[in-house]
């Protein structure tokens, strides 16, 4: 066989697989349908997004992948053909710390695939109130860096919503500097969020010294703002450079390698187990000598790991706190739901924030 004759021969053999896929992808499009349809005849139409679900058949995908895709990759496309899918269903709106190109979009789309509609927000007390207003079905923010440590303002705001961590999404941080001017040396000043500013402080001592530094709201705000100033620029996504037509000055400029953002998702839902979870806890204690250890102390007892801890002002009176604390599993499983009634006993305040799928990808 000539090496034309086989070329085509593979080609023939990539058409009829693109066939069956696109007469496959059709067959789950209409059961994905079908389970809507069944949803609304049980009054469950708020419900057609599934974060506990989708973990679960993501985790599968990936364990049962035997290349040459790499899992992740196939986890991906994935998520994508059920983002396409429920889209049919009910198209979900995700608000999101905005403008369009921020970090924070890029997670939303990690997580909810390319079939949602997006809505950018100014702050992220903006995000929580589009979903506590019904405004948006979920929203995204992001909450700890892995340079920088945790995000308050994104804390601060669970303390008085009703929302619920319904997922969690980490995303790779990659910044750049973006502007209108033609080199470095014709920037006279720098818009970024302070997390990006500490985030690539060496960078910009080195190659920017003695410029003037301004927080924003967002990376994305940054880039939208130096569109307009000839003489600025902006810390920001690669992507943010398309949509407002500015040029790369430097890339990758973040001080460390493995920079990583994590990002929640907040909703309403009250979320299944997935098999692989965590669970976020408000608390107070009560205001007594050692009473912090005594309120960990149920979590040792049952053996349940503590990812995280962080203290924040209550705002309810002077030097009194609350504690944002993750452990793993979920509140249904056994030795949580016994450590979480332990806890609410020694404790004066205790909330589930939220039982979610680990981030899968």
């Amino acid at each position: 066989m000539t090496e034309q004759k086989a070329l085509q021969t593979t080609r023939q053999k990539i058409d009829e697989i693109d066939l069956q896929l696109q007469q496959l992808l059709n067959k789950r499009t209409a059961l994905a349908q079908e389970v809507a349809r069944i949803k609304i005849a049980n009054n469950e139409q708020s419900n057609f997004y599934r974060p506990d679900r989708e973990a679960m058949v993501l985790r599968q995908v990936m364990d049962r992948n035997d290349g040459p895709l790499p899992d992740g990759e196939m986890a991906r496309l994935f998520r994508e053909v059920m983002s396409a899918c429920l889209a049919t269903e009910k198209p979900l709106q995700v608000a999101y710390l905005g403008p369009e190109g921020s970090f924070t979009q890029a997670a939303a789309l990690k997580q909810f695939g390319g079939s949602v509609n997006t809505q950018p927000m100014t702050t992220i007390a903006d995000v929580f109130h589009a979903v506590e207003t019904g405004n948006a079905c979920y929203g995204v923010v992001p909450v700890e860096n892995s340079t920088e440590g945790m995000i308050s303002h994104t804390l601060d705001r669970f303390i008085n919503s009703p929302l619920k961590i319904n997922g969690e999404v980490t995303l790779r941080i990659h910044h750049y500097l973006l502007s209108k001017a033609k080199d470095l040396n014709s920037v006279e000043r720098v818009y970024a969020h302070p997390q990006a500013l500490a985030q690539c402080r060496q960078w910009l001592n080195e190659n920017l010294p003695n410029r003037e530094l301004i927080s924003v709201n967002s990376n994305s705000e940054a880039a939208k703002k130096v569109a307009n100033e000839v003489d600025s620029a902006a810390i920001a996504a690669n992507r943010a450079a398309e949509i407002y037509e500015l040029s790369v000055l430097g890339s990758n400029i973040e001080d460390e390698a493995d920079n990583t953002t994590r990002f929640l998702v907040i909703g309403t839902q009250n979320v299944g187990p997935s098999g692989i979870d965590k669970t976020a806890l408000l608390v107070s204690t009560k205001n007594k000598p050692g009473a912090l250890q005594t309120l960990l102390k149920p979590l040792a007892d049952s053996g349940i790991s503590m990812t995280r801890i962080e203290s924040r002002p209550s705002r309810k009176g002077v030097w009194e706190y609350v504690f944002f604390i993750d452990i793993e599993g979920h509140c249904h499983d056994e030795a949580v739901s016994d450590a979480l009634t332990l806890l609410e006993q020694e404790s004066s305040m205790c909330r589930v924030l939220g039982s979610y799928p680990k981030a899968v990808l």
